[in-house]
C-alpha cells in the first residue's frame, strides 16, 4: 500500500509564497506522474500541476508562471512551489500519485492521494 504525507500549507497574505511537499511511501516499483490537484469551496477539483518521471510539465493556465512543480526520485516526493499567491488560489491542494508496485512477482498499477493541506491566501 502507498501513503502519501503531504505538508507545507498554511495561511498567508496575498503575494506570498509556500511549498507545499508531499512523500510517498511504501512498496512501490516505480512511480511514473505526480500531480497536484485542489479543491476550492463550492468548487470541483481541479489539477494544478503534474511532473512525469522524466521531468516534463504541465501546468493549469490559472498557475502558470506563478507555480512550480518538482520531484526528488530518490526520495519518493514531489513539491509545489506556489509564488505570488492570490485570495483565489485558496484551496485545500491535494497530492496524487500514480505507479505500479510488485508484490509475488506480480505488478500492479497504483493510483494515490494525499490528506490534503489547505492553502488560505488574504487579501
Amino acid at each position: 500500500q502507498v501513503q502519501l504525507v503531504e505538508s507545507g500549507g498554511g495561511s498567508v497574505q496575498a503575494g506570498g509564497s509556500l511549498r507545499l511537499s508531499c512523500a510517498a511511501s511504501g512498496s512501490m516499483f516505480s512511480i511514473n506522474v505526480m500531480n497536484w490537484y485542489r479543491q476550492a469551496p463550492g468548487k470541483q477539483r481541479e489539477l494544478v500541476a503534474a511532473i512525469n518521471r522524466a521531468g516534463s510539465t504541465n501546468y493549469a493556465d490559472s498557475v502558470k508562471g506563478r507555480f512550480t512543480i518538482s520531484r526528488d526520485n530518490a526520495r519518493n516526493t514531489v513539491y509545489l512551489q506556489v509564488n505570488s499567491l492570490k485570495a483565489e488560489d485558496t484551496a485545500v491542494y491535494y497530492c496524487n500519485v500514480i505507479g505500479t508496485v510488485q508484490a509475488m512477482g506480480v505488478f500492479r498499477s497504483f493510483d494515490s492521494w494525499g490528506q490534503g493541506t489547505q492553502v488560505t491566501v488574504s487579501s
